[in-house]
């Protein structure tokens, strides 16, 4: 592991030409060439922040966009809230950003973002600062919230797989969070694309009675996959078992590491055919549509042009991921270590886990560091929650508002949009349906972030 305190340098490059001070008596600015400020002791956290137009009391506000592990220097709401008035500082941790190896390690995560949070903490003309997560972003930001406010004593419970240590005691809290189509968990995602097919971590050959493409069990290629309830029975059990498998095996590996009989005596290599959990890798539910389809209750449903129903929100999806990787490594493997593994990957799920018409059963979210529904459980600040109708993920925003036990907690579902934001096109009955739904998106956002006595006070 790389721990933060081994001092390289974090590089925050200050999209504006003009100074905090100038800036702060501005009406207007051109667009500027980076200029980058060098901060010591911190491991590879590089950041730029968008300043707004016109200084305005939303230009106080400022909006902390990091992913887990994507690269998000340029993710859609560096501009669009920008546009809106509101400062955006959009930041890269030290996770690499070339897809091949999951290098996430949890408490080098939760301290690299804390390395932006006390940036923007002293960034001149910031009253407030509002985290923002998308998709993983939301696991991970979700979970930093929680220990920030309510120390490592959040994340050191016995109900976890891995326990953190007493270094994420002291970091610091955000005044508000934004989660958008935050997912499942960074645990949850590679159980939901783990292939009972295969054995162990290193199977590679096919049990065709769990093959999710074999036809015979109710696969379509290129449209609506229709599995039967026996397959459905088998494949569920069959991915608890191979995750119990693989667990332990892991397991087995960190004790042969720390009583020195593994031959390294920090961590080794891992890999698990068929487990990666990008949303191409996302199995069963991806393929069958009748399954994440509709929130268990009525909540907010914003149409085009930011008209409102209060609703049972279905998912307007089309099914996708038709190809399997179950002998891919780049593609299909999940590549990490085992200490990472069993950090940030490893979650429980038990012998009832069920795929259901409107979530989940079976999976222990507590066991995992970065469930973002167990994370909600600890933070008290101002929440917006929203989901995406045009993916499956938009479901989870139901499964943490309403675990969130503050007072000001809002959520809204954007119809038609993908997970990244953009008018799902493939989605529509007829061409306009949902209109511009990052414009629909964002403008929502912008009123929430804006609302006065939330994070703006007169």
């Amino acid at each position: 592991m790389v721990g933060l305190n081994q001092a390289t340098s974090v590089v925050i490059s200050v999209l504006c030409s003009l100074s905090a001070s100038a800036y702060a008596g501005a009406t207007s600015s051109a667009p500027a060439l980076p200029a980058a400020t060098v901060f010591d002791n911190a491991n590879g956290v590089v950041g730029g922040v968008h300043r707004p137009a016109k200084y305005s009391p939303r230009s106080r506000v400022a909006v902390y966009v990091m992913h887990a592990e994507s690269d998000y220097m340029s993710f859609s709401a560096c501009t669009q809230l920008a546009e809106r008035g509101f400062t955006v500082f959009c930041a890269n941790n030290a996770a690499d950003k070339t897809g091949p190896m999951s290098d996430i390690y949890f408490e080098d995560e939760m301290l690299q973002v804390d390395v932006g949070m006390q940036y923007l903490r002293n960034l001149t003309g910031i009253d407030k600062v509002v985290l923002f997560g998308h998709s993983g972003g939301g696991a991970m930001m979700a979970a930093y919230q929680n220990i920030a406010e309510n120390g490592a004593s959040a994340c050191s419970g016995d109900e976890k797989i891995h326990k953190c240590g007493s270094a994420l005691d002291g970091m610091h809290p955000a005044d508000g969070i934004i989660l958008i189509d935050a997912n499942y968990g960074l645990g949850s995602m590679p159980l939901l694309s783990l292939n009972p097919a295969l054995t162990g971590p290193h199977g590679s050959t096919i049990n065709e009675s769990l093959n999710l493409f074999n036809p015979a069990n109710g696969f379509v290629n290129g449209s609506i996959s229709n599995y039967t309830s026996e397959f459905k029975k088998r494949y569920q059990a069959g991915v608890v078992k191979r995750n119990n498998d693989v667990i332990e095996y892991a397991k087995g590996r960190l004790a042969a590491i720390e009583n020195g009989t593994a031959g390294m005596t920090d961590d080794e290599q891992f890999y698990v055919n068929d487990m990666a959990y990008g949303v191409t890798s996302n199995k069963f539910f991806a393929q069958d549509t009748r399954y994440l389809a509709h929130t268990t209750h009525a909540w907010p449903l914003v149409h085009k042009g930011g008209n409102i129903t209060i609703q049972r929100v279905p998912s307007v999806r089309v099914p996708t991921n038709f190809a399997s990787v179950a002998n891919q490594y780049i593609n299909g493997a999940l590549k990490t270590t085992i200490r990472r593994f069993l950090s940030t990957f490893a979650i429980h799920a038990t012998e009832d886990f069920d795929i259901l018409a409107d979530g989940f059963k079976g999976i222990d979210f507590d066991s995992n560091q970065f469930s973002p529904s167990s994370s909600i459980k600890g933070v008290t600040v101002p929440l917006l929650n929203m989901g995406m109708t045009g993916h499956w993920e938009y479901l989870n925003a139901e499964k943490i508002h309403m675990n969130a036990p503050g007072n000001d907690t809002a959520i809204a579902f954007i119809e038609g949009a993908t997970h990244l934001i953009y008018t799902c096109v493939a989605c529509e009955s007829y061409p306009g349906e949902f209109g511009n739904t990052m414009t629909t998106t964002y403008d929502y956002m912008a009123s929430w972030l804006g609302k006065e006595g939330r994070f703006i006070h007169s």
